[in-house]
């Protein structure tokens, strides 16, 4: 089954007296695009959460957010009394002003206030931990979710560009027989007496040079082994896209060897369907 890299995941934390918020957002990307936001207090923890993420997302552009709100009695800033006292004295023998309005004056001053340093609570931390472990899970079963759609979507253009490729093998005998007649046609015209040795052997030269029979045969072997690769357990969006370019390289040379308009048409239809494979394939992980 395969798996998107597009998601989204999100956990609240309830504490007594915090309310800790999870978020994760996944897009696609070549490798593993991390990005972490964490409260400074949790900052030394930030190289384990980081390999939390990446175990379990493996691939993709990945924010991740830790928001942490105060909702009790708990503050880790102060105000530093000495300091504004100073100031307001400071203030008070250049300015004659209301005593408040000195006071608003004097807590925007530096270092009117000051922050402890937050030790790191071992028991809310493993709750934090907790939440991230399930906003994974609701990221990765996003990521499920989309992926299902995905390989509906593959599987029906797979299926579209097959039942083309048995149009085109249909439409083959008579692709060759208007070959042999153009050429035919195109010596008649010439008005010369033409050897019959030389012509079949030239005519067989040309069939020889516009057969597609192993671009068929490849073509269906390589439409079966990415069907084969959407059910395989282990998503592997890199192996997708390496078979894409094997159907794509068997579709512009029966394209190219064609020389019949109405299978260059189907060849069109072909590539449009391969196109709207590959542009989704990006996004699988």
């Amino acid at each position: 089954m395969i798996q998107s890299m597009t998601g989204y995941g999100k956990e609240v934390v309830q504490l007594p007296s915090k309310t800790i918020t999870i978020e994760i957002k996944s897009l696609n990307s070549k490798g593993l695009d991390l990005n972490t936001r964490v409260p400074s207090a949790y900052r030394e923890k930030e190289l384990e959460i980081r390999d939390v993420l990446a175990k379990s997302l493996q691939r993709g552009k990945i924010d991740f957010s830790l928001y942490i709100e105060v909702t009790g009695e708990e503050v880790t800033t102060q105000l530093n009394e000495s300091v504004v006292k100073q100031y307001i004295k400071q203030l008070a023998n250049v300015v004659n002003g209301d005593p408040v309005e000195l006071l608003k004056m004097a807590v925007r001053m530096p270092d009117a206030l000051k922050t402890e340093r937050e030790e790191i609570d071992e028991k809310e931390y493993k709750a934090i931990l907790k939440g991230i472990e399930q906003a994974l899970e609701a990221i990765n079963k996003y990521r499920n979710d989309e992926g299902s759609v995905l390989e509906n979507d593959f599987l029906d253009r797979s299926k579209t560009i097959s039942k083309l490729l048995d149009d085109v093998i249909a439409i083959d005998p008579e692709r060759v027989d208007a070959v042999k007649e153009r050429l035919r046609k195109a010596v008649a015209d010439i008005k010369e007496k033409v050897d019959e040795n030389r012509f079949e052997q030239e005519l067989i030269y040309y069939l020889e040079k516009y057969d597609i029979t192993e671009e068929k045969v490849r073509l269906k072997n390589h439409l079966e082994y990415f069907e084969e690769s959407l059910k395989s357990k282990d998503s592997n969006g890199k192996k997708l896209g390496f078979i894409t370019q094997e159907i794509g390289r068997e579709i512009n040379t029966i394209g190219s060897k064609a020389n019949y308009a109405p299978m260059q048409q189907i060849v069109v239809q072909m590539k449009d369907e391969l196109e709207k494979i590959k542009e989704q394939a990006l996004n699988v992980l």
